[in-house]
């Protein structure tokens, strides 16, 4: 299923994300949809169903325990990655499009200088991200 938009496929060039990032795209979406969530319920329903099989309570306990931990500790770095990069793009874009507007109010700004001073403004802020 190929998510890029016809702007990124007009780019053209090689995909230069690492095969981590290209790992991570695919398991976000792969856990953020139905049949992940079905998985795991029937993981725990097979937890449960396997409660006779276990002569210790503490140890049935403790496995559900212990891989759920595994599982969660997974997930939740492979999500704050996507996240990070979700993130890291969006304002990529707003950085371009703030350029680009800031470009437009110049060109435009020859006899107005508060149009100037907004243009100047703009372009200040857009560096913000860049100094953090």
């Amino acid at each position: 299923m190929e998510r890029r938009s016809e702007a990124a496929r007009s780019r053209g060039g090689r995909d230069r994300r690492s095969p981590f990032d290209r790992f991570v795209e695919q398991a976000e979406l792969r856990v953020s949809q139905a049949p992940f969530f079905f998985l795991c319920a029937g993981i725990v329903a097979a937890w449960l169903i396997s409660l006779p099989w276990w002569t210790d309570l503490k140890t049935w306990q403790v496995a559900i325990h212990t891989v759920a931990s595994v599982f969660t500790l997974l997930l939740v770095v492979l999500l704050e990655n996507a996240g990070r990069r979700a993130s890291e793009s969006a304002q990529e874009k707003l950085n371009v499009i703030a350029d680009a507007l800031a470009a437009l109010l110049t060109s435009s700004a020859s006899s107005d200088p508060e149009l100037r001073a907004a243009a100047d403004r703009l372009r200040e802020a857009v560096g913000l991200e860049e100094r953090q």
